[in-house]
């Protein structure tokens, strides 16, 4: 290897081999702390739960227009499903049309990511925007927080659905009704449209019980009655079949016929004309059966409102909506145009925020809002009297200005330096000239003044729970920049022959450390003071105490650093000018693939150059003959395609099933290259050359055999699950086996490099394949052929440098191993290790979709293993097939280590910092204006980067299981020696 100048010619004596695995072990366990306590700042930033406690509810000033409302609401059904005609002109929901344009009035109900059940659920009901972190509190069963809704106001409530939905808002109220059907009702192998009528049943059985139960028909007959009933069916057909699928567009039309039945069975029941109805969903469904982002299938969801209390349909005219700026939570502009295919353009349309659901039923009850919402009342639902839409405005705006005062008060209290929010000063005096207004019947003004308070309202609101974002993004930044450093200077230190170098200069720093930690302890004590005496969370100590402790570690080697700035400054200038062209290229790296993440086709370019340029390049080390600039360079070109499809990657079983004899012919072609290419001293040191047999081995026939067995029951079990729509048992069985068997095996295989590797590739396909729908499957062949030729690049380069290098530089790298002979120090050239790895593991992320999207989780990919719904087992199983690529690529990183003789942990070290690099991008990056799509995807990159730190420690953890006994060839080392002898 050639020496690289600055980094010197001599490495550490072995003698520190225990202080430095101690180091190691220390700076592991640092860093997993220290970014798993900092990826938790983005909760305490951006996902600061907005619930308060304390509030007093408003008494409304008005009469209720209705006793009873009847919520329904249709799981995962997007608005244009609902609202456009079939193939045949016929429109999916008529009584709801009929509704629309007879009865009631309609709009676009805009939801908020995450667009999942429970946060829909929460907006619809309860009025506010959950706190995503509160899935991680407490799951999707229960309240990890206690919060207000429209139920707990209610005199009773009635609910009968999901048991993942109706237990949220039921199972600790007392004044409820409630049922479920059991989780096994919810298979995704069946048409889930029997699941809407379960409720409906339900809800009619308990009608029929109040005839012979007067007490349950004292209570039906009473007011401030909620009735929800939760239609699961279009949810799990989405998922299951695609909404575009016949299954999922007859859900529409059974949900339909729910609410007919539903207005029918209460309408005869009652006869009072006193019932308002409610139909809404809580979120869409994409394209691809999924959902969870902002894309506007997900967030776009239908609302049709009718009854007691609620406007009759009236034509669009130029006086309707003059509030033309305002945009909706999801960024969609008011008054967005109706597509002309809906037939409904003469027509008023109302749209509206999800939470002002919440609002919007509280009012037609006559109920107080509940306490935490934050939804605007939409007058242009309601049918009331000035007087009465005034009133029912002002009990909005004043439920919203208490949080706002409580919010104020608790941070006042709890703050040495209070900064209010200056707005709203003088809200009192606004009430009062509101109340004034009221008195002397100017409700235009009145109402005009209401809502101006409620927006101020809603603006204070945002600025007490943005408060402290300052504070922490400067907390956050100085430690991840701390943290780097202090990476860099580890690796110098312990990696590197620098401490042969200037060791010497280091003489006084132990004597200075004692005076450098005890005044940091000094600083961190009266940061710590402070923010004790402000009640600050325990998570904000943790992030000043990381911070502060990370920059008294880097100030305690103070004298290290002086020396090596003194060393820096004495060298010839083309050491700096190397140095400086090595950063550049890794910034520029980091860059491209932070840039990546929301553009999948620069990997296209990224490739194509790639293989050009790597090719060009080993022509001019090795003869063409070889095949391995050419191989090189169509392995690269062949992954570059992936990154042109389309991340909604289509239903293609028979893809599937020709992706694994790929696989097999791969993994033969590398088993003959095993056996018989051994002799070429281009492939020497990868290659099992002293083994004679040309039979393949009864373990690679074994893995063979499960690639093909799994391709077959890719066939074989979604062919049945298709035509029966259901999975059998049988098929289940073997499918776990197959996946479960084929990743033991690998184990057992040949420790050279390259059967091993190519053991491990064929391991891992089988469950790979039984959990891909379509392309990605041959997007696992070609990852691999590209790291085949990472690998034939790095063994060439390994060879010719052993060739071409001088007596002298191969004594230096003689003399400069460290830990023994296993490892030498690294060099500066080293620094394209981890650079590639990073490249090819952002790869795995986007090669066959958008990671950073939670709709690109595929959920029809788990289907040969299980369709009874189980969410966790489900997120397991796709979280398990994301890895398999980053295992590949993480067993082929740690290879080429062993290959080239440098430390891993030196390289793994080098990985975290260039993640670090562009994980503090990424958080510069973060985003709280524009759409919600933007402002998710934003905080999801700044997520994947800091989580990336940890899982690829614990990838490494599992996949030394696979690498530790790997053996590279000794012909290189003996080579060498014999060279510096």
């Amino acid at each position: 290897m050639h020496s690289d100048g600055i980094l010197g010619t001599k490495a550490g004596a072995s003698k520190q081999r225990k202080w430095l695995k101690g180091r190691e072990r220390w700076l592991v366990v640092l860093g997993i702390i220290l970014h798993a306590v900092y990826m938790l700042s983005i909760f305490d930033i951006y996902f600061k739960s907005p619930i308060v406690h304390g509030m007093d509810p408003v008494t409304p000033r008005f009469a209720a227009p209705a006793k009873r409302l009847v919520l329904l609401v249709a799981d995962g059904l997007r608005a244009d499903k609902f609202f456009e005609p079939d193939a045949e002109g016929n429109f999916r929901a008529p009584f709801l049309r009929n509704i629309i344009k007879t009865q009631g009035r309609w709009g676009v109900s805009h939801a908020r990511p995450p667009t999942e059940s429970r946060p829909g659920h929460v907006a619809i009901i309860a009025g506010f925007y959950e706190d995503p972190s509160a899935v991680t509190k407490g799951g999707w069963k229960a309240n990890p927080v206690e919060f207000d809704s429209v139920f707990n106001k209610s005199r009773h409530t009635f609910s009968y659905g999901s048991p993942d939905i109706v237990p949220i808002f039921c199972g600790g109220l007392q004044h409820s009704t409630w049922g479920t059907y059991p989780h096994e009702y919810e298979d995704f192998a069946t048409d889930a449209s029997f699941l809407d009528m379960w409720s409906l049943d339900q809800f009619r059985s308990l009608l029929n019980r109040s005839h012979e139960d007067s007490k349950l028909k004292g209570l039906l007959q009473q007011d401030n009655l909620v009735i929800f009933l939760h239609l699961l069916g279009c949810d799990s057909n989405g998922h299951a079949h695609r909404p575009f699928s016949s299954i999922y567009l007859n859900n529409v039309k059974v949900v339909d016929h729910v609410a007919e039945n539903v207005y029918s069975l209460l309408q005869d029941y009652f006869k009072d004309n006193r019932t308002t109805y409610i139909f809404t969903a809580d979120h869409g469904m994409s394209d691809k059966g999924s959902h969870g982002d902002g894309h506007p299938t997900n967030t776009d969801t239908p609302l049709v409102v009718w009854g007691a209390g609620v406007k009759y349909p009236r034509p669009i005219s130029s006086s309707n909506h003059s509030d033309c700026g305002f945009r909706f939570v999801d960024d969609h502009v008011h008054d967005a145009p109706t597509p002309t295919e809906w037939g409904l353009q003469g027509i008023e349309r109302v749209d509206v925020n999800q939470a002002d659901i919440a609002p919007l039923m509280s009012t037609l009850l006559g109920l107080p809002c509940p306490v935490n919402s934050v939804g605007s009342l939409p007058i242009d639902y309601i049918d009331m009297t000035k007087a009465d839409e005034v009133e029912a405005v002002l009990a909005n705006t004043k439920e919203i200005l208490n949080q706002f005062l409580r919010k104020s008060d608790i941070k006042q209290s709890n703050s040495l330096y209070f900064k209010p929010f200056k707005p709203l000063s003088q809200y009192s005096s606004i009430l009062d000239e509101i109340e004034d207004r009221i008195l002397a019947r100017d409700y235009d003004a009145a109402m005009d003044l209401s809502q101006n308070l409620r927006s101020l309202a809603l603006q204070g609101l945002h600025y007490f729970q943005t408060y402290d974002w300052l504070m922490l993004m400067s907390v956050i930044t100085l430690g991840y920049v701390g943290w780097m450093i202090y990476l860099v200077l580890h690796v110098l230190q312990s990696y590197t022959s620098l401490p042969g170098t200037i060791g010497t200069e280091q003489g006084g720093q132990k004597n200075n450390c004692g005076k450098i930690y005890l005044f940091g302890s000094i600083v961190i004590a009266i940061l710590c003071l402070l923010l004790l005496l402000e009640h600050s969370p325990p998570l904000y100590h943790a992030y000043m105490i990381m911070t502060s402790f990370l920059w008294v570690q880097i100030f305690s080697e103070y004298q290290f650093i002086k020396a090596l700035w003194k060393l820096l400054s004495g060298r010839r200038n083309y050491i700096i000018v190397k140095l400086l062209a090595t950063t550049a290229v890794s910034i520029f790296i980091l860059e491209f693939l932070v840039n990546s993440f929301t553009e999948r086709k620069l990997y296209t370019w990224c490739f194509l150059i790639t293989g050009v340029t790597a090719s060009i390049y080993l022509f001019k080390i090795v003869p063409w003959r070889s095949g391995i600039p050419i191989f090189v360079c169509i392995a690269c070109w062949f992954l570059s395609i992936f990154t042109l499809m389309p991340a909604e990657i289509p239903d293609n079983n028979q893809l599937v099933v020709v992706s694994g004899a790929i696989i097999i012919i791969i993994g033969i072609g590398a088993r003959w290259l095993d056996l018989h290419a051994g002799g070429n001293k281009y492939w020497l040191s990868i290659c099992n050359y002293e083994l004679k047999s040309h039979k393949f081995s009864s373990l690679f026939y074994l893995q063979a055999l499960l690639v093909a067995l799994s391709s077959v029951m890719v066939y074989l079990s979604t062919t049945h699950r298709t035509e029966k729509r259901e999975l059998l048992a049988v098929h289940q069985l073997i499918n776990w086996s197959v996946a479960g068997i084929s990743m033991i095996l690998p184990l057992f295989s040949e420790n050279s490099l390259l059967s091993r590797l190519t053991s491990i590739f064929l391991g891992f396909a089988p469950p790979f394949l039984l959990l891909s729908i379509g392309y990605e499957a041959i997007f696992y062949a070609a990852l691999a052929l590209v790291l085949m030729a990472w690998i034939l690049f790095e063994n060439t380069l390994l060879n010719f440098n052993i060739v071409n290098t001088s007596l002298d530089n191969n004594k230096k790298v003689k003399n400069n191993l460290i830990l023994g002979l296993e490892n030498r120090s690294m060099q500066l050239s080293d620094v394209r290790i981890p650079l590639v790895f990073m490249v090819l593991f952002n790869i795995a992320f986007f090669g066959t979709g958008n990671f950073a999207s939670i709709a690109s989780f595929e959920i029809s990919s788990v289907y040969r293993f299980i369709t009874i719904f189980s969410p966790f087992l489900m997120a397991a199983l796709l979280i398990f097939k994301l890895f398999i690529p980053f295992m590949l690529v993480i067993c082929v990183f740690s290879a080429i280590t062993k290959l080239n003789e440098v430390p891993r942990l030196g390289c793994y070290f080098l990985v975290i910092l260039f993640s670090d690099v562009m994980t503090i991008h990424f958080f510069f990056l973060v985003r709280n204006t524009g759409s919600w799509m933007e402002i998710g995807n934003s905080i999801s990159h700044f997520g994947i980067m800091s989580a990336q730190v940890v899982f690829v420690l614990l990838l490494f953890a599992l996949t030394n299981t696979f690498t530790k006994d790997i053996q590279c060839n000794t012909a290189a080392k003996s080579a060498r020696a014999q060279k510096a002898n």
